[in-house]
C-alpha cells in the first residue's frame, strides 16, 4: 500500500466501512490524543473519483489580469475503509480551529470490494473487536462478493465453524439483532433463535413484547422451538437423506435437529414397524410395538428364546 498525507476535504466514509456510514461513533477516548498529537495511525483508503478543479491562466510573468481561458485539473477523492473514528475526531478538532488539514493514509488498489471489506474488518478487529452482529453483516457482504467460508476463515484466522456460526446470526430478523445489540436478549437464547424460521422468531418477539405472556429463554426456548423436545438426528432409525421433513443445524453446538417432532415420529414409527416385520419374518412368535410412552417393566417378564416361543416387545420413548 502507498502511504501519503491526503487533504481531509477529499476524504469520505466508504459504504464498505465496517462501522458503516450512518452510525454515530464514539470518539471520546481518542479525541484528546488527536487534539494533542494529531492522527498518527494511517487511515486505510482507496481512490474513488476525481473532482474537476478550475485554474485560470495568467500572462507571462505571473502578474496582471487574467487573459487566458480556464484549464481543468483532476484531483482524486478517497473513501475511508478503516479509520472512521480517527477521521471524525480529526474533523472535530478541525471545527474547533485545531488546524488539521490532512491525514496520513494507506492507499489500497481500487476495484476489489471483497478485499476492501477484508481490509476494513481486519484493521478494526485489531483495534476494537466489533460486536457479533457487525461481524456477521460484514462476513455476509464478503460472501456476496464471492468469498467462501473457508477463504474468510483463513483471512481472519478463524475456523470454518466459527465463520458459519457468525453467518448464522444473519438468519435473525432485524428486530432480534437490534434487541441483542441493546442487551435485550441473552446470547444463548439468540443462538437458539438462529434455528427458527422468520415466522417463529416473530412469534417469540410477540411473546417478548406482551407483558402478560411468557417468552421462554435458554433451554426452555430450545424446547419451545421444537414443540417440547429437541430431537437430534442421531436418534433416527431411518435414512436421514430420505426424510421429507426439515432438519435445522445448531451451528453453535455443532448438532442437527428435526424441526418437527411430529414429522420425526411419523418416520421413526414407520422404521420401528419395519424392524418389527423383520423380526416376525425371522421366526419370533409375536412381535409387539408398544404405544409410545408405555413403560416396559422388566420384572414383569423373563428372558425367553425364540425356539421356546418367546415374543418381542418394542418400547419407544414418548
Amino acid at each position: 500500500m502507498k502511504l501519503k498525507h491526503i487533504d481531509i476535504t477529499r476524504l469520505s466514509i466508504s459504504n464498505l466501512n465496517m462501522r458503516g456510514t450512518r452510525k454515530t461513533c464514539d470518539i471520546a477516548n481518542i479525541l484528546p490524543s488527536v487534539r494533542t498529537r494529531g492522527v498518527l495511525v494511517p487511515l486505510i483508503v482507496r481512490e474513488t473519483a476525481r473532482e474537476p478543479v478550475c485554474t485560470n491562466q495568467h500572462p507571462e510573468g505571473g502578474g496582471g489580469a487574467v487573459i487566458g481561458a480556464s484549464t481543468v485539473d483532476q484531483l482524486p477523492a478517497y473513501e475511508i475503509l478503516a479509520g472512521k473514528r480517527r477521521y471524525h475526531a480529526a474533523m472535530a478538532v478541525r471545527e474547533e480551529g485545531g488546524g488539521i488539514k490532512d491525514l496520513p493514509c494507506a492507499i489500497i488498489a481500487p476495484g476489489d470490494d471483497a478485499a476492501a471489506l477484508e481490509a476494513s474488518l481486519i484493521e478494526n478487529i485489531a483495534r476494537l473487536d466489533p460486536d457479533e452482529m457487525t461481524r456477521c453483516e460484514t462476513f455476509t457482504r464478503l460472501v456476496r462478493e464471492g468469498r467462501d467460508v473457508e477463504a474468510i476463515a483463513q483471512t481472519f484466522g478463524l475456523t470454518a465453524l466459527q465463520v458459519r456460526r457468525t453467518l448464522a446470526l444473519g438468519n435473525l430478523v432485524p428486530r432480534l439483532r437490534s434487541l441483542y445489540r441493546a442487551d435485550g436478549i441473552d446470547a444463548v437464547s439468540l443462538r437458539h433463535l438462529t434455528m427458527a424460521s422468520k415466522a417463529r422468531q416473530r412469534e417469540w418477539l410477540a411473546l417478548h413484547d406482551d407483558e402478560a405472556a411468557y417468552a421462554p429463554t435458554g433451554a426452555a426456548l430450545k424446547s419451545w422451538l421444537f414443540g417440547g423436545a429437541s430431537i437430534p438426528v442421531e436418534a433416527a432409525l431411518f435414512d436421514i437423506d430420505e426424510f421429507p421433513g426439515e432438519i435445522v443445524s445448531d451451528l453453535f453446538g455443532n448438532e442437527r435437529y428435526f424441526a418437527s417432532a411430529e414429522a420425526f415420529w411419523s418416520a421413526q414409527m414407520a422404521a420401528v414397524e419395519g424392524r418389527a416385520e423383520v423380526l416376525r419374518e425371522d421366526g419370533w412368535s409375536e412381535v409387539v410395538v408398544m404405544d409410545r410412552g408405555d413403560t416396559f417393566y422388566s420384572w414383569e417378564h423373563a428372558p425367553w428364546s425364540k425356539a421356546k416361543g418367546g415374543r418381542v416387545l418394542i418400547a419407544t420413548e414418548k
